[in-house]
């Protein structure tokens, strides 16, 4: 079971590492946005499991849970926010840095 919960986490670190290099290749705020979005909420989860993994089911692991399971509804919805202020500030699709 810690072979699997180590080969997770060397799995979610490569998707930051994925996501870091779709930030830095996009030009476009939302394609960036969407990008990093996507891939940190990927990242964290397999980042958690394989600490669940790791650790067994206990009374700490039960926590890791709760906290995975607010990232997953919070991550998208603060994705959403900002993406939405930046829409209504004035931010058009296809605007970015050169």
């Amino acid at each position: 079971m810690e072979i699997l919960g180590y080969i997770l986490i060397s799995i979610g670190l490569v998707l930051i590492l994925i996501g870091y290099i779709g930030v830095l290749r996009f030009k476009n705020f939302y394609t960036r946005i969407v990008v990093s979005s996507v891939m940190d909420t990927a990242a964290f989860d397999t980042i958690i499991i394989g600490i669940l993994c790791i650790k067994g089911f206990s009374y700490f692991s039960l926590k890791i849970l709760l906290i995975l399971l607010l990232m997953m509804f919070l991550n998208p919805l603060a994705t959403h926010t900002i993406v939405r202020g930046a829409y209504t500030s004035g931010l058009r699709i296809g605007e970015g840095k050169p």
